[in-house]
C-alpha cells in the first residue's frame, strides 16, 4: 500500500484555496494557480505593511510641515530646534497636536524657536 500523506496534503491544499478565495478566474479554483497567487499575496503583503509605516510617518511629517509653515517656522527648524531643546516627541504626537490642538503645537514651535536662538 502506498503512503500518500492524504490528510496533510488535503489540509494544505484546502488552507491554500481558502487564502485564494476571492482571486479572479482559476487563481481561485486551481490548485497550481492558486498556490502561485497565494505565495505572491502574502510577499505583497510582507512589503505592504513595510510601506504603511513610511507612507504614515511621511503624512505625519507632511501634516506637521503645514502646521509650522502656518506658523512662519519650517519643519527641519521644528525637528532641530525640539532636539536641542531636549523634548522628546514623536512625529505622530507632533501631527496629532498640530492637527487637534493648535495651542499646544505652537508653544512646542515656540520652545523651538528659543532653543534654536
Amino acid at each position: 500500500m502506498r503512503a500518500t500523506n492524504a490528510p496533510a496534503s488535503r489540509a494544505r491544499r484546502k488552507r491554500v484555496l481558502e487564502m485564494a478565495k476571492g482571486f479572479s478566474g482559476t487563481r481561485s479554483k486551481l490548485i497550481r494557480m492558486a498556490y502561485t497567487a497565494t505565495d505572491r499575496a502574502m510577499a505583497n503583503a510582507y512589503v505592504g505593511r513595510k510601506d504603511k509605516k513610511i507612507a504614515y510617518r511621511q503624512l505625519w511629517t507632511q501634516r506637521i510641515n503645514a502646521a509650522c509653515r502656518a506658523l512662519d517656522f519650517k519643519y527641519s527648524w521644528l525637528i532641530d530646534g525640539l532636539n536641542k531643546a531636549n523634548i522628546e516627541i514623536n512625529r505622530k504626537m507632533l501631527a496629532d497636536l498640530a492637527v487637534t490642538d493648535a495651542a499646544a503645537f505652537q508653544q512646542l514651535v515656540e520652545k523651538a524657536k528659543a532653543a534654536r536662538a
